[in-house]
């Protein structure tokens, strides 16, 4: 049975900032934002990029809809009646917060850091917007479901994870680019869990 606003106050450990749960998404951005600059890690996003293109023909667009399959998938299990931690108007809350955060956080980073995409597209690589969404989507089926079976959480993770990898296949984005992207997705959906009491208050 999902939980009061209430209860879930009550036992607290949804809602507080514990550093543990930034270590990942640090990692990550640190990734991506040093790939930035690091001949290295640049140097091994080509060599990504030139080993895909060689063994690979065909594109896949997957990951135009795969981005949303985690965050969907919440929406989904509560609809045939497997219950995760909040109820729709709570989680909608939680699950928009996390959007805007991603949203402008990506907007904003595209602006500034005009990273050329490995086609040559355009200058807005850096980072994954589809893998942030990803990501978002992917921690927040896991915070919902995973006292009911961690095997959903696991899921959002496994697809988000693919459609990160879809964005290189594609030869839409370099390696770092979608570890910031994961970055991003992650500590924005946590960052909506630890607002979430003020916004429901207010």
């Amino acid at each position: 049975q999902e939980k009061s606003f209430t209860d879930s106050l009550a036992s607290g450990n949804n809602y507080k900032f514990n550093y543990k749960q930034v270590i990942l998404p640090a990692v990550l951005l640190t990734y991506g934002i040093v790939g930035l600059e690091s001949e290295s890690l640049k140097g091994f996003n080509t060599e990504v990029k030139e080993e895909v293109n060689e063994h690979i023909d065909d594109r896949l667009t997957i990951d135009d809809f795969s981005q949303y399959a985690p965050m969907v998938a919440v929406y989904a299990l509560n609809a045939v009646g497997i219950k995760g931690k909040h109820n729709l108007g709570d989680r909608t809350i939680i699950m928009g917060t996390s959007y805007l955060i991603v949203a402008g956080t990506v907007t904003f980073v595209k602006s500034v850091s005009s990273e050329k995409r490995p086609d040559g597209s355009s200058n807005n690589s850096f980072p994954s917007g589809h893998t942030a969404t990803a990501f978002s989507g992917a921690e927040f089926l896991w915070q919902e479901y995973k006292d009911v079976s961690l095997w959903y959480g696991i899921s959002g993770y496994v697809v988000a994870t693919g459609t990160g990898l879809f964005r290189v296949y594609n030869d839409r984005h370099w390696l770092s680019d979608i570890a910031a992207g994961a970055g991003i997705g992650i500590l924005s959906t946590k960052i909506a869990y630890w607002v979430y009491p003020y916004l429901k208050k207010h």
